[in-house]
Order: structure tokens, then C-alpha cells, then sequence
């Protein structure tokens, strides 16, 4: 089993706190409202939403995958951290072990935030992730956060 690890630093104009809340705090509800066609709902199967939650999230109809089961690692509302693994379902293509993901909303100087991510995919046996998957990740991430960050411009009130 091997582990490959990828980072993304994404900008924003948002303030740190309120990215957070929408990225972290808010996701269950606010991106199946905003991107019904990548996530329909998000189901909470064991806990109360924080450390050693387990969520179901289904996937809508533009997504190739149906859903996966995630598993809350930490959550750190101080500090603006928040760590999730995806631990079962078809979004691991099977040679897939988890795929961890680790966030941090970094205020910056100007009042915006700088949004960091680390993936984590552990993989089974040999299997190797194509570098194509890996942009297809980070695509994705990327169109998440920006559609977010667009909402949170038309709703400052959110």
C-alpha cells in the first residue's frame, strides 16, 4: 500500500471565518444548494457532526460516482482546520484504500483567505493513481471552492 499526497492553495477575497463556516460548518446543506448536479444530500449515518462522524454523501446526476461514506478526523473551529476521509464507496475505483483530505482556511493581510488542502489517496497494493485522476481531484476541489466563494459574494449575509 502506498500513499500519494497532493496540495492545493486556493485564494479568496472571503474572510477566513465565513469561508470556514461555508466550507466546513455549512457544506452538509449549503453545496447541495449551490451544486445539486456534484452532491444531491448529505445523510449523517453515526454521530453528531463532529470528530468520528460518519456521512453518506450522494452524488447528483453529473457525477460519474453514486456516494461514498466520509468519516469526520478532526475539526478544529479555533484554528480553521478540518480533516475528512473518504472511507468506503465507488469514488475509491476500487484501488483505493481512502483518499484523507486535510483543510486549512488561512486569513490573509488583505482580509480575504488563502484556502490550503492536502490530499491523501492510500492506495491498495500496487495500484498507481494517473496524473490525470489527480488533475480531475483538484479540478473538482477547485470548482467546489469557487462556486462557494461566488454564493458567498451574492449572499454576504450568509
Amino acid at each position: 500500500m502506498g500513499a500519494i499526497t497532493y496540495d492545493i492553495e486556493i485564494p479568496s477575497s472571503i474572510p477566513a471565518a465565513k469561508m470556514y463556516k461555508a466550507v466546513v460548518l455549512d457544506a452538509d446543506t449549503l453545496i447541495p444548494k449551490i451544486m445539486p448536479q456534484a452532491i444531491k444530500n448529505v445523510e449523517i449515518l453515526e454521530g453528531d457532526g463532529g470528530v468520528g462522524t460518519i456521512k453518506l454523501i450522494s452524488f447528483g446526476e453529473g457525477s460519474q460516482y453514486k456516494s461514498v461514506k466520509h468519516h469526520v478526523d478532526a475539526i478544529d473551529t479555533e484554528n480553521l482546520t478540518h480533516s475528512y476521509s473518504i472511507v468506503e464507496g465507488d469514488a475509491l475505483m476500487g484501488g483505493l484504500e481512502s483518499i484523507t483530505y486535510h483543510v486549512k482556511i488561512v486569513p490573509t493581510e488583505d482580509g480575504g483567505c488563502i484556502c490550503k488542502n492536502r490530499s491523501i489517496y492510500q492506495t491498495k497494493g500496487d495500484v498507481e493513481i494517473t496524473e490525470e485522476k489527480i488533475k480531475e481531484g483538484k479540478e473538482k476541489a477547485l470548482a467546489m471552492f469557487k462556486a462557494i466563494e461566488a454564493y458567498l459574494h451574492a449572499h454576504p449575509d450568509a
